[in-house]
This record gives C-alpha cells, sequence and structure tokens, in this order.
C-alpha cells in the first residue's frame, strides 16, 4: 500500500485514515505494526490490535491522521489531525501531539497544524474545526490562537487524564476565519 504524505521544510506527514488502519492490521505482524505506529511496548501493539477489532470510524463519524515524521530520519516523531470528524456537519475536532520534549518549541507543530489545517478545510472540505484544551496547557492555547481559534467556553469535568478528571476549553476555527 502506498501512503499518502504531505511534506513541510521540516516534517512529512503520513496520512493514517481508516482503511490504512485496516490494511496495516491487517497484513503486519506484530513487529511490523510496532515499527509503523513507533510502538516501544508489547502493550501498545495489544491495545491497537484491541482498538481496531471494535472498529475504527462508524456511518456517521470518522477521522483523518497523520503521523509526524522527521524529514532527515524519517523518525515518527509525533501526530495531528482530525477526529471525531462529523461528516454530516462538516466539523471534526483536531489533535496534536508531539512524543519528546526536543521536539517541542522549534516551529514543528505549527508547520503541522498548517499543512492539517489547510487539509482538513480543502480535502475534508470542513465548516468548523473544535480543539478541546485543558486550561493549564498554555502552549497548545497559544497554538491555536496563533491560527485565529476563538475560544467558546468551558467544557466541565470534560477528560479524564492520568485518572483525573480536567475540565476542557472549547476553542473553534471556522472555515471563512481561516487565514
Amino acid at each position: 500500500m502506498n501512503f499518502d504524505l504531505i511534506t513541510t521544510s521540516d516534517l512529512n506527514l503520513r496520512k493514517l485514515t481508516p482503511e490504512v488502519y485496516t490494511f496495516v492490521h491487517t497484513h503486519y505482524n506484530d513487529q511490523q505494526l510496532s515499527d509503523f505506529f513507533g510502538f516501544s511496548t508489547r502493550e501498545e501493539v495489544i491495545k491497537s490490535r484491541a482498538r481496531h477489532s471494535m472498529g475504527m470510524s462508524t456511518f456517521n463519524r470518522s477521522f483523518v491522521n497523520f503521523q509526524l515524521l522527521d524529514n532527515i530520519t524519517n523518525q515518527i516523531i509525533g501526530g495531528c489531525g482530525f477526529h471525531t470528524w462529523y461528516l454530516e456537519h462538516q466539523r471534526a475536532e483536531i489533535g496534536y501531539d508531539l512524543r519528546d520534549d526536543s521536539y517541542k518549541r522549534k516551529g514543528l507543530m505549527t508547520q503541522a497544524m498548517r499543512a492539517v489545517l489547510d487539509y482538513g478545510f480543502k480535502n475534508m472540505e470542513l465548516n468548523r474545526v473544535e480543539a478541546c484544551i485543558g486550561p493549564r496547557n498554555e502552549a497548545s492555547i497559544a497554538l491555536v490562537k496563533k491560527f485565529g481559534f476563538v475560544q467558546e467556553g468551558l467544557l466541565r469535568e470534560h477528560y479524564k487524564k492520568a485518572e483525573v478528571i480536567e475540565d476542557s476549553l472549547i476553542f473553534s476555527l471556522l472555515r471563512s476565519e481561516y487565514q
């Protein structure tokens, strides 16, 4: 299978869709699956296979994610993409992460976010992109504001992280607002 790539000055973004997940979970052995997703433990492989067996999308929701690959080493350094994509409503939530602190504060997520937002508004025909962010996550808040996201409110006890239930700030960006 050929994997779609988007290239920025420092990154290759490898597109992951439900079809890609099905292909790799069906055709790759555990070691190949681990290498493809950059897993470091056997537990991550087991969790991925279990998640895939339960279904990756439904009739009205899907996702498009991108692995962030260093364009020199081809090492997976993070991810950025859309989940909870409501096809009929033309909206999705964006999520992103960098695996290692050594990649932070270098503008890499800004490059990735620009490419992913472009893809979402142009190729997926999204009208609205949402971001749910912990109130203390200053770097993430600054990132979405850089792209013109508007804070709409607070979702109380919305997200569970490390066994702690946290609030989320809700931000959105409309196609008409995107530069």
